[in-house]
């Protein structure tokens, strides 16, 4: 039998910018190129679309969160 698998690849990165959209659109351009280079990520694995949001530490992450003590 065939399966189809949906697949999702969670990461995070670090990045100096100016503004929450800079980074994103700093790593967008990254993380795009490099899929669009990979046979494998292209034809085998079918990337179909990336997605990320940035933020500020301490803000999303849990960390230095005053309730989270």
């Amino acid at each position: 039998m065939i399966y189809k698998v949906h697949w999702i690849i969670d990461g995070l990165v670090e990045i100096d910018a100016k503004s929450k959209e800079e980074a994103e659109k700093k790593i967008q351009d990254d993380l795009e190129s490099y899929v669009k280079k990979s046979d494998k990520l292209m034809n085998k694995f079918i990337a179909k679309s990336i997605q990320g949001s940035a933020y500020l530490p301490g803000t999303s992450d849990g960390k230095d969160d005053k309730n989270n003590n």
